[in-house]
């Protein structure tokens, strides 16, 4: 499910095949996520009120899945392809991604890159979130949280052609 709070406009069809994709790449085909797009207060409000930080953040993950956190995912075997994970354990809902739409276009002027392009790389760290990749947890699991991100990002550029040529801001 795709909903927007925001005063942003965002293409949710879009979205929603970006979100599709993105799962199918990691494994999870029959698993479901819900996104929110929300401006900074909103983001503030949440932020504030789970993580104790009074100030609004780029994304915000909801797991579903009480056991995340607890190595719940896996590089697959050769057989499949080197980007996909295969969940220990099946989650038909995943859990919720909350995107600020206000700091993903400051962060993608910042970044240089188109604003879609942001939301995207937003998207992925989320839902890496959801399967149990955190990167606050330790300097080894930051690492493998970017080198996912990268590959996804990689993966769904060469799909999303637009975004990487810029294209479509």
């Amino acid at each position: 499910m795709i909903q927007s709070r925001s005063r942003m406009k965002i293409g949710q069809r879009r979205v929603k095949k970006q979100v599709s994709l993105i799962l199918k790449k990691m494994g999870y085909i029959k698993s479901e996520i819900s996104i929110l797009f929300v401006d900074d207060g909103e983001m503030r409000a949440l932020n504030k009120q789970y993580r104790k930080k009074d100030k609004p953040t780029d994304v915000l993950s909801f797991s579903q899945n009480e056991e995340v956190g607890s190595n719940q995912y896996a590089v697959s075997s050769k057989k499949r392809s080197a980007y996909c994970l295969l969940p220990t354990v099946y989650s038909h809902l995943l859990g919720d991604v909350v995107i600020s739409l206000e700091t993903a276009k400051r962060q993608a002027k910042e970044r240089g890159h188109p604003f879609m392009k942001e939301v995207l790389i937003l998207m992925i760290h989320g839902i890496l979130h959801l399967i149990g990749y955190d990167h606050e947890k330790s300097k080894k699991m930051a690492v493998e949280m970017r080198k996912k991100e990268n590959e996804i990002l990689k993966l769904l550029e060469h799909e999303f052609h637009e975004y990487a040529n810029g294209t479509n801001k």
